[in-house]
């Protein structure tokens, strides 16, 4: 089957931005912090953007990109590529090999496309609208796990919590309460294509940006989960409250992240 401009563009981003984060891992660069301590950038993520982006615009010199680092180059087309050139960077800089890249392409108010790529595991998360999600080229599901009470779950803490909200920890104390496993890997891209896969039953967090969630959020679509906002609306990119799920135990977690104890 011959693949698609636009699949072959993502994918040669995808990779060679890999290539950047491998070569540098456990290596020597420069780290600065974004507002807070915690909240950090190195020169291997601006690197890996510069890359992706001139891969897309040699071919898409007027689509618009959105990226962590550089921000938004708006223009008049219709097609959005949205771009974290290192979703786990905190881990990246501590040299734990839990990080990505995670590219999605998005077509008015569709996302049509996302790559999600961890080089330092070898694995390259794929999925195209209507088209189903791959690991590595091999179609991948989510889990077919119904009782929620042997659920396997992952989170994530923002670095910075509006008042407006409840706390996290409240929500987390919570699942805890149940008696459930609950993991927080440090890139929500990777935890997304963990629930597409099958390793999660269900993921939830706040505060999560566009470029964190673009691309894991039509993988896990197109590998048969669900994702809501934790109305159990439908999902855009936009949205501040995130859950994903295998579908089954959805309803569950909506209960405990919206119940007060």
């Amino acid at each position: 089957m011959e693949m698609s401009e636009e699949k072959e563009v993502m994918l040669k981003a995808a990779k060679e931005a890999g290539r950047i984060i491998q070569y540098y891992f456990q290596g020597t660069f420069k780290i600065n912090n974004k507002g807070s301590v915690n909240n950090l950038v190195t020169e291997v993520d601006n690197h890996s953007e510069k890359r992706i982006i001139d891969i897309i615009r040699e071919t898409y010199p007027d689509h618009t990109i959105i990226s962590e680092e550089a921000g938004e180059m708006i223009t008049d087309s219709d097609y959005q590529w949205i771009i974290d050139p290192i979703d786990g960077t905190v881990n990246f800089a501590h040299g734990i090999p839990i990080c990505c890249v995670s590219i999605g392409l998005k077509y008015k108010d569709q996302m049509m496309m996302g790559v999600v790529y961890n080089p330092l595991m070898n694995e390259l998360f794929f999925a195209e609208k209507d088209k189903g999600a791959t690991l590595n080229g091999q179609v991948i599901s989510v889990s077919e796990k119904d009782d929620f009470k042997k659920a396997c779950l992952v989170t994530g803490f923002p670095y910075k919590w509006p008042k407006t909200y409840e706390h996290p920890i409240k929500v987390f104390e919570r699942f805890i309460m149940e008696g459930l496993p609950v993991r927080r890997l440090g890139s929500a891209a990777i935890d997304l294509c963990w629930v597409a896969c099958g390793r999660f039953d269900g993921f939830w967090e706040y505060n999560l940006n566009p470029w964190d969630i673009a691309a894991g959020y039509l993988i896990v679509e197109e590998a048969g989960g669900i994702i809501t906002n934790f109305d159990g609306d439908p999902y855009n990119v936009n949205d501040k409250e995130t859950l994903a799920t295998n579908g089954l135990i959805h309803s569950d977690m909506l209960k405990i992240i919206r119940s007060k104890i």
